[in-house]
């Protein structure tokens, strides 16, 4: 078997493909070019939309090219795969922006040279398609009683699906007849919902290329798929009780991606640092022999300087240990102005977690103090009527609280 794809069954990137031994045999051949999908739904990929992008740069450092896909085509219908209703539709202007957002995300994380790794947007090709000839060119090479055999499309046939939505596919297949066409792209890679959007591409490659006879190895074209990534405590992956942790920091901030990682169950631990991190396994099983906490800590410090840089990456550390066991750096922690004025005078300590946002409310944060879980600069508050003052500050002249076990807020007074 070809050393890349040992690599990626080994880090647990591998659920299927359409012609594992013919791969295998092309990429010991010699370099081959593959892409990876994302569409621009919104201003930010979250966690879970990394997967394939891991993988790419596992596939880049074994030689091969690399191309990302930043669908501002197929975003102006977005996928119904995995998707239990319609997506919400984004005017032209919110996708072209979100496009260039998401291109600056990958670029970042990949490094972008034009050669070895580059993006493209399949906005190029399909905006100005004639419906009619695309009808009669493409569509015609589809069977829709293949296309209702699909999983993603037969659940949502049970709930509604719009024409509009039917049409991705195509739309997808033909993303990848012409990369193939443009790059002599060979191989999409995705999650395991995306198998029937892929391997309707090679199919797509084979009917305009190969006609009825076997493909010669120039179009010779190949899917390969990831299982979908799931936590073992059953929630979905890149998911925290604030919602998706988002790339962007002023979405997901640097600290509270860090704490993601640092607050995994225990059993993802290994499965994460294979899939989220560019540890060899051995020095990866050598951290997973020690305190499982340390490992924990060492993942999120891993997969938070692969998508935000080490320096953020440090900061985050820092303030965890700040937050967590009162060393590091207090600078780091998430951090909230509030008004002098208004604690010297006195501020009640429900008001005062709803301000630092640890709270959504009063009503959370009198639950919060009731169930023993509200501390003020280590010291907890059980008191629902307690006021607190600038005697209460440390020598800094600020608070440090704490919700429960793993929310923290540090507190500058201005």
């Amino acid at each position: 078997m070809n050393k890349a794809i040992e690599t990626l069954k080994e880090r647990g990137f591998f659920n299927q493909c359409t012609d594992l031994d013919a791969l295998s045999a092309k990429m010991d051949k010699g370099p081959v070019a593959f892409y990876v999908g994302c569409d621009p739904t919104g201003q930010s990929l979250h966690i879970g939309h990394m997967v394939p992008f891991f993988a790419l740069k596992w596939l880049r450092s074994f030689g091969h090219i690399g191309v990302a896909l930043i669908g501002g085509g197929t975003g102006r219908i977005g996928d119904p795969s995995g998707k239990t209703e319609m997506r919400k539709m984004l005017d032209y202007d919110q996708i072209d922006a979100n496009v260039e957002n998401i291109r600056k995300q990958l670029d970042k994380f990949i490094g972008f040279d034009g050669k070895t790794a580059f993006a493209v947007n399949n906005k190029d090709w399909l905006e100005n398609l004639n419906y009619i000839d695309f009808l009669r060119d493409i569509g015609s090479c589809f069977s829709v009683n293949k296309m209702l055999t699909f999983e993603e499309y037969r659940l949502r046939l049970e709930r509604g699906l719009s024409f509009l939505e039917f049409n991705y596919q195509l739309l997808q297949a033909y993303d990848f007849f012409m990369l193939h066409q443009k790059y002599g792209i060979c191989l999409q890679i995705g999650g395991a919902d995306q198998w029937g959007n892929i391997t309707a591409g090679v199919d797509l490659i084979r009917r305009k290329l190969g006609g009825t006879t076997e493909l010669n190895e120039e179009h010779q074209s190949f899917g390969l798929t990831f299982p979908l990534i799931m936590r073992a405590d059953g929630k979905k992956m890149g998911k925290s009780e604030k919602g998706a942790i988002f790339l962007d920091p002023s979405l997901t901030s640097v600290y509270d991606f860090f704490q993601y990682w640092r607050n995994v169950p225990d059993a993802d631990v290994r499965k994460f640092f294979l899939l989220f991190t560019f540890l060899p396994v051995a020095e990866i099983d050598q951290i997973l022999a020690g305190d499982i906490n340390e490992a924990k800590a060492r993942l999120a410090f891993e997969v938070t300087k692969e998508i935000h840089g080490e320096e953020e990456a440090v900061r985050a550390r820092e303030g965890a240990k700040a937050a967590f066991s009162g060393q590091g750096d207090k600078s780091s922690m998430p951090t909230v102005e509030l008004s002098k004025a208004d604690v010297e005078k006195g501020m009640g300590i429900l008001n005062l977690f709803s301000a630092a946002k640890l709270c959504s409310s009063n009503g959370e944060a009198r639950r919060l103090v009731e169930q023993g879980g509200a501390t003020v600069n280590g010291n907890k508050i059980t008191d629902v009527k307690a006021v607190i003052t600038l005697a209460d500050c440390d020598a800094d002249g600020e608070l440090t609280l704490k919700a429960g076990k793993k929310k923290f807020c540090r507190i500058v007074l201005k």
